[in-house]
């Protein structure tokens, strides 16, 4: 056998992953064009709904047409489903048969944030605010103090329906949660971290001015619901009929000297959604039959009829296998999904939460994650290592950056995605996504790399004939 030397045999036979740069040349101005495109659907896609409209719209303009349930579809066609404004579906029908199987890569658009209550507006100490209940896994302190956008959708008495969206224009007013000043807040500062702001305590400022008349009860409420109502034509009982969101009010920003990252509010997951929208859209012709699916309420358990717990997404598979003549249960054997979330990346301020030789890190690529879940892969999707090799070597020969990883330390906390509820439908899963610092406060970051790559993946999967 020929001697080598430890260098030589350090390359061939170990294992580190490389920053992404590495990997190819000139791959940083391509993640940085490809990126102009992603901010500007973070800014314009804040909200499910916001997502769903920019998506479909992107879908039109790329020649997709709605879904007819029951029609035969030819090789290329495109088509697509909106489920209730709030997810979407995009297909391109392949060459093969469906009993082939299906490439499906699923992506969430909904994010942690602060919705408003069924009855939100009252009056307080000279002030108006909203009362909240905060939607998915935040940490409520970091949501004080920040400038805040409402968006929603009202209906009211009728039917009429009334988008509402303030706080994103430059002559917009924001909104806030309110904190305590560091002089008063000795009972404050002996509440644990995660109990130093209470579910109850996320109330937003919306106003401070009364009503002229002296005599009138709640003058500052009242004085903010006649706004309202001129406005928008509103009455209180409205706000029942009404879905209201409240989300940081800045815009994606480039972060570092180097501007290699980007900082933005709903990062997860809309780092998975664009990237999977686009490599979905540029697909022409495929072997498999792709489908992309942007889906809602990941962050709360993908419960609700548009969640990945409903049956939207294989009701949709049932009529396309019917409209084709095909098997829907061998369609479902044969098929393979990527399931679009992203992980922790490793971060140095705070590594004692992870495992460093199993961790992802921000600028070495997508992270392909064979299992999530907690201690003990408690409520998870586990890969098979047939799967994992399939997506190895997909990568490998595509040339994707990329590095695996699981979530933080065995006991140290966890987390889930849509694997599991596809995988119980048969379908080969495995989790693939970028990494992420700061994961679900109000501004997040990412490398830009990581998400060039996790569009070349999406894009590889989307071509592959094997």
């Amino acid at each position: 056998m020929e001697n080598k030397t430890a260098k030589q045999l350090e390359k061939e036979l170990l294992y580190t992953a490389k920053p992404a740069v590495d990997e190819e040349s000139g791959v940083f101005a391509k993640a940085e064009r490809f990126c102009e495109g992603y901010k500007a659907f973070l800014d314009a896609g804040k909200t499910e709904r916001e997502a769903a409209a920019f998506s479909v719209k992107m879908l039109e303009e790329a020649g997709y047409k709605p879904f007819e349930a029951g029609r035969r579809y030819q090789a290329g066609e495109k088509v697509y489903y909106n489920n209730r404004g709030k997810c979407v579906l995009a297909a391109t029908v392949g060459r093969a048969p469906l009993e082939a199987g299906i490439h499906m890569n699923m992506a969430h658009i909904d994010s942690p944030r602060l919705d408003l209550k069924q009855l939100p507006l009252y009056e307080e100490g000279g002030l108006a605010l909203f009362k909240t209940h905060y939607y998915g896994g935040l940490r409520k302190y970091q949501w004080t103090a920040v400038p805040l956008a409402l968006h929603g959708v009202l209906y009211k008495a009728g039917g009429e329906r009334v988008d509402f969206c303030v706080g994103e224009k430059e002559s917009d007013p924001v909104f806030c949660v309110t904190d305590l000043l560091p002089h008063l807040s000795a009972d404050q500062n002996n509440r644990t971290l995660k109990g130093g702001i209470k579910g109850e305590e996320l109330n937003i400022v919306v106003g401070s001015l009364p009503i002229e008349d002296e005599d009138a009860k709640q003058r500052v409420k009242l004085f903010t619901m006649r706004l309202l109502n001129e406005q928008y034509g509103l009455v209180e009982k409205d706000f029942i009929r009404a879905e209201i969101e409240a989300v940081p009010a800045y815009k994606a920003k480039d972060v570092g000297f180097d501007r290699s990252l980007i900082g933005a509010y709903g990062q997860d997951d809309l780092v998975e959604a664009y990237p999977a929208l686009v490599a979905e859209i540029e697909v022409q012709n495929p072997w498999f039959t792709t489908l992309c699916v942007l889906t809602d309420k990941e962050e709360i358990g993908s419960d609700g009829v548009t969640g990945l717990q409903s049956d939207y997404v294989f009701h949709f598979i049932q009529q396309l296998c019917q409209g084709q003549n095909a098997d829907y249960v061998l369609t479902l054997i044969a098929s393979k999904c990527l399931s679009s979330d992203v992980t922790n990346a490793f971060d140095p301020t705070f590594p004692d939460v992870s495992d460093k030789r199993n961790s992802a890190y921000a600028g070495k690529g997508v992270c392909l994650t064979k299992y999530t879940g907690g201690g003990g892969k408690s409520s998870t999707n586990d890969a098979s290592a047939e799967l994992v090799a399939y997506f190895a070597d997909l990568l490998d020969e595509a040339g994707v950056a990329w590095q695996t990883g699981e979530l933080g330390k065995v006991d140290q906390g966890g987390g889930g995605t849509v694997a599991k509820f596809v995988a119980r439908r048969n379908v080969d899963t495995i989790d693939l996504g970028v990494p992420v610092l700061s994961m679900h406060a109000p501004f997040e970051l990412v490398a830009k790399v990581d998400v060039y790559m996790a569009y070349k993946a999406f894009a590889a999967f989307a071509r592959a004939e094997r």
